[in-house]
């Protein structure tokens, strides 16, 4: 017959907390906030980004700023009247926070003078790191070298000297 004095045969008081389920949780957690981010932080407007086969990953940033083909801007989200406006938000942003960084989305339509007016307000303002938001896409038909492929030469035009020696045509 057991007696209460049989606490030998037990294994005493729980000695450790066994963590393993907790940081199960945390990951799961923490994988859920990952995925659900990515779409609460972008706007939720629609531009048509380019698309280049040397694009890097996404950038986690504090601003975004989009240009869509209307030729509006929205500076993470918000509307806004003009560059001058965009230009006061940012430089309060960069004052907040010495480190902020910048993605600019512009529509594949958008003049390319537009980008560089906004790239320029946001290195004015104080944000030293930007990145232009882009869409991977496949590399070129002509492979992976960036140089440029030779062109043939231009035909000579009638009337220009020649070399002496040189076959006719040559110049």
């Amino acid at each position: 017959m057991a007696s209460l004095n049989d606490i030998e045969e037990d294994e005493g008081p729980l000695a450790s907390i066994n963590i393993i389920p907790f940081v199960d949780i945390v990951l799961v957690l923490l994988v859920i906030f990952m995925l659900t981010s990515a779409t609460i932080v972008r706007a939720s407007l629609k531009v048509e980004l380019p698309k280049a086969a040397s694009g890097g990953g996404k950038v986690e940033s504090t601003i975004n700023l989009l240009y869509n083909r209307q030729g509006e801007l929205f500076l993470n989200g918000d509307k806004l009247a003009s560059i001058g406006a965009a230009a006061a938000r940012i430089r309060a942003e960069a004052r907040q926070n010495p480190k902020v960084q910048a993605v600019i989305s512009a529509d594949r339509g958008v003049e390319y003078g537009h980008v560089v007016e906004i790239i320029d307000v946001v290195k004015q303002n104080g944000v030293g790191a930007f990145a232009l938001d882009i869409e991977r896409g496949p590399a070129p038909a002509g492979g992976s070298d960036p140089t440029p492929t030779s062109t043939p030469p231009a035909a000579p035009v009638p009337g220009t000297p020649t070399a002496p020696g040189a076959p006719p045509g040559s110049p």
